[in-house]
């Protein structure tokens, strides 16, 4: 829709940035003010939250290059994030090794931090969505549906003059269903550590499970012909996650 926020002089804010941008600070506000209430130090919580941004950055970004390797000519075109193209497991793994590291070395709670951190995940997520709706990248397959969108701009990474699924309209609005889902229903509700994680996992699992259908961006190989990578991905977090609050659940009764 509208790649570049605004301009001044040789200034540029590009909109899928600022949406980053947004997503984060929305989501450490959220994270501060549940680590005040659990009396979490937020400086501790503050600097996990920024080095899991930065390798969830990086480590989606290089997700997207080897998907899309076609695209990368140009070495430094891997560099230029604002032009989109994230992959949000790519991310979500590359977040994941910091935060291992990070807990061990700062002796944290896995599972409580864990529940913590979450609700943050599908509200920032949802913000990128946003970003990548204005950048082009994620799109749909084209459809002829009364809410189709066609971009137009010149720098948009969707095809152009296409009604297209807004797929990543999708996505935002999934991601804010699921964050008020987890933040107001089963966070308040948390029978043990671990739950609100294991309970979003699923949630978002089964959201882009769905999601993938609808996408016409290049997907990766197909697995068995009928799964992309990220549909595989996700029913495997789906059945892990199942596994994991089963026996967190039972571990609590017994």
């Amino acid at each position: 829709m509208h790649p570049v926020l605004f301009r001044i002089g040789p200034f540029t804010v590009n909109t899928y940035g600022f949406f980053i941008a947004v997503g984060f600070l929305l989501g450490l506000l959220v994270i501060l003010r549940d680590a005040k209430r659990q009396g979490i130090a937020k400086e501790r919580v503050m600097d996990l939250a920024f080095y899991m941004l930065l390798a969830g950055i990086v480590a989606s970004r290089l997700a997207y290059v080897a998907l899309n390797p076609e695209r990368f000519s140009d070495f430094w075109e891997i560099f230029r994030i604002w032009n989109g193209g994230l992959v949000f497991y790519g991310g979500f793994l590359g977040a994941a090794a910091v935060y291992f590291v990070y807990l061990k070395r700062h002796e944290m709670n896995m599972f409580k931090t864990a529940d913590l951190l979450t609700p943050a995940v599908p509200l920032a997520h949802a913000f990128g969505r946003l970003g990548c709706f204005s950048a082009g990248c994620c799109y749909g397959e084209p459809c002829d549906l009364p809410w189709a969108v066609t971009f137009n701009h010149p720098l948009t990474l969707a095809p152009r003059g296409v009604p297209l699924h807004p797929t990543q309209l999708y996505g935002a609005a999934g991601n804010f269903a699921i964050f008020l889902l987890v933040y107001f229903l089963v966070r308040p509700k948390k029978r043990f550590d671990g739950m609100v994680f294991f309970f979003y996992v699923i949630l978002y699992a089964a959201l882009r499970f769905v999601i993938e259908f609808f996408r016409g961006d290049y997907r990766g190989e197909y697995l068995a012909g009928a799964l992309s990578p990220s549909q595989a991905v996700a029913a495997a977090a789906l059945a892990v996650s199942v596994f994991f609050l089963v026996r967190l659940r039972k571990r609590t009764l017994a």
